[in-house]
């Protein structure tokens, strides 16, 4: 049997858990096993080449859902090359503006911080300074909110409470 691996060995041979196998041959991203007579399940060894794929792709930003569309076009005898590239491509430019995004967000930080600096050095010690009174930086995900009423510490409404579930009475 040395062309087959059984599930936990192909679970550790490619550095993932059984349930992991189990949930790739459930998609359909890894082909199903054959079951011997013991019941235990047998993948052929290029299974492990085919599960080191997936968490390539998966690691580089890839869905479940993608991967199964690509490896099922593979498959099929088509090769997925070009949707593999414009699915990368996409998933670099959503990584280019979250970076942007998050480069601003540092930047707003350290002017916010510089700012919070010159107050506390003007504030006695034990005196509030009240940093988080003057709002958050309007690029922030918080954004206007942050600079309202009840963010500044003003009164605001109570909290609203959440629903009580009823017990059902029926058995």
């Amino acid at each position: 049997m040395n062309d087959e691996f059984f599930s936990g060995e192909l679970a550790r041979t490619c550095g993932v858990s059984p349930d992991t196998i189990r949930h790739y041959e459930r998609l359909g991203v890894l082909p199903a096993a054959v079951r011997g007579a013991n019941g235990y399940r047998r993948f052929p060894r290029e299974a492990a080449g085919r599960v080191m794929l997936i968490r390539r792709a998966l690691a580089i930003g890839f869905s479940l859902a993608g991967v199964a569309r690509i490896l099922s076009q593979r498959d099929d005898g088509s090769p997925p090359c070009r949707a593999v590239r414009a699915l990368a491509g996409e998933k670099l430019d959503t990584l280019d503006r979250r970076i942007a995004e998050m480069t601003a967000m540092r930047e707003d930080l350290a002017r916010m911080i510089e700012q919070w600096d010159v107050r506390l050095a003007a504030t006695r010690d034990g005196e509030a300074a009240r940093l988080l009174e003057e709002g958050t930086p309007a690029s922030s995900p918080a954004g206007p909110q942050a600079s309202s009423p009840a963010f500044c510490g003003a009164p605001r409404t109570a909290p609203r409470q959440p629903a009580r579930r009823q017990r059902s009475m029926k058995g």
